[in-house]
Formats: structure tokens, sequence, C-alpha cells
């Protein structure tokens, strides 16, 4: 079992940066393949970015590529997402998630837990 909890969404004016952060309950954190994922209103929720047990390996949405890093610290049980150069399109809720399986997923069902989210507003 593992909780998670994010923290670092707010209002943010296109162009801006933000950074996300996943706190993670429990021991095994570095067990854990761990994602991001959003939820815009009227949307499906879709992959953002995720990363690797180890952080040796990342993996981003084209819509994110280039403009958005993941990144972990497994000593303190967190994980990170570095926003930069937002959009208007990049507002919705975003969700940190950890998956019990060495392989990335992009489907939400795959996923084991999620955080209860927190929202991101870019204004243009």
């Amino acid at each position: 079992q593992v909780q998670l909890v994010e923290s670092g969404g707010g209002l943010v004016q296109a162009g801006g940066s933000l950074r996300l952060s996943c706190a993670a309950s429990g021991r095994t954190f570095n067990s854990y393949t761990m994602g991001w994922f959003r939820q815009a209103p009227g949307k499906e929720r879709e992959f953002v970015a995720g990363i690797s047990r180890t952080g040796g390996t990342t993996y981003y949405a084209d819509s994110v590529k280039g403009r958005f890093t993941i990144s972990r610290d497994n000593a303190k049980n967190t994980a990170y997402l570095q926003m930069n150069i937002l959009e208007s399109e990049d507002t919705a809720v975003y969700y940190c998630a950890a998956r019990a399986n060495v392989l990335m997923a992009t489907t939400p069902g795959l996923w084991n837990y999620w955080g209860q989210g927190t929202q991101v507003t870019v204004s243009s």
C-alpha cells in the first residue's frame, strides 16, 4: 500500500512555470514506477509523464515533451513534475500515480495507486 499526496498546483499565466510534488507514504517508494496524469473538464484522464523506479528512464506525452520534466527523489519518497512554458491547454487537475510494475503504462487503469489531484489553471 502507498498513499500519494500532491501539492504545488495553482493559477499561473501562460508562459509561466509550476512545480508539482507528490509525497508518498511507506518505505517501498523505490519499488514503484511513478507517473503524472491530468484530466481536463469533459475529457478523459490522460498520461503526462512517467519515471522508472531508479529515475533512470523517463517518458513523456508528445504534448508536453520539451516543456515538462519528471523526476524523483527516492530518499525523500517524492516525485516531481516541473512544468515550464505552460499553455492554456495544460489547464487540468493533475494526478500522481504509482504502479507496482517495472513496465511503464499510459493507460490509467493499469496504475495501482492515485493521489487526490491538484488543480493547475493557466490563464491566457
